[in-house]
């Protein structure tokens, strides 16, 4: 536990420090910022380390393990409709709370300028992803090729963008890419594995993952389909 403990804070400084030491080197050179904007900088630059690696840690010792075990339970079961509900609702509480979602959200209704909401632009995009994130349940479990729910989907995608607001299509891709946030990945990634590893004639490598690659189709589909509605 104290092992991994140290090699996720040494993970977290070495990717921290050189965003860190250009925006210092700036301030030194170019920008100048005020004495106490520098000394916040530097604050919460400690203050962001100490949050993440409490953050991954709580990743590493209870979400990832607990994400497994859902995805064996659930199996055990023997109830296909429970497996997708299940999934369903992991996908949507995870997505809602996800701090990169919220983020999107929230900077898309304050550039809106009212058009967007940031609780629905939030909900669209848990409700879209956990609709994906079930049928990549049901694609492991039934063992379709992952191929062709991608093919099809990223061709609804093309026809959407002829059709859809510019504005819309940006919020569309930008909130497909917020999603594979640190919250989401790890218990989707970890539900996939652990439902894939437990099943007859299935690769936890090869059927496990791609889940976060239909799930984040799901938001950028339902958001283009809002603006041609809305539009």
């Amino acid at each position: 536990m104290r092992k991994l403990l140290k090699d996720i804070s040494l993970e977290v400084v070495r990717a921290i420090a050189p965003l860190s030491a250009v925006i210092i080197v700036l301030q030194f050179t170019m920008v100048k910022a005020s004495p106490g904007d520098f000394l916040q900088f530097l604050i919460s630059v400690l203050m962001m380390i100490i949050g993440m690696v409490l953050f991954l840690f709580g990743i590493e010792v209870g979400i990832l393990p607990a994400g497994k075990n859902m995805g064996a339970g659930l199996v055990q079961r023997g109830n296909l409709w429970l497996i997708i509900a299940a999934a369903f609702l992991i996908g949507l509480v995870t997505t809602i709370a996800e701090p990169d979602v919220i983020i999107l959200s929230r900077q898309a209704a304050e550039v809106s300028l009212g058009a967007l909401t940031a609780d629905s632009l939030k909900y669209i995009i848990g409700l879209s992803l956990a609709i994906f994130v079930a049928m990549a349940m049901a694609r492991i479990i039934f063992g379709f090729r992952i191929s062709y729910i991608l093919a099809i989907s990223y061709f609804i995608v093309i026809i959407l963008a002829f059709f859809a607001p510019p504005g819309y299509i940006s919020v569309a891709f930008d909130a497909g890419s917020a999603t594979t946030g640190a919250l989401t990945t790890p218990i989707v990634l970890a539900l996939g594995i652990g439902l894939a590893s437990v099943l007859a004639g299935r690769s936890a490598i090869s059927d496990g993952f791609g889940l976060l690659g239909m799930g984040s189709l799901g938001p950028i589909i339902a958001i283009m389909i809002m603006g041609i509605i809305s539009g």
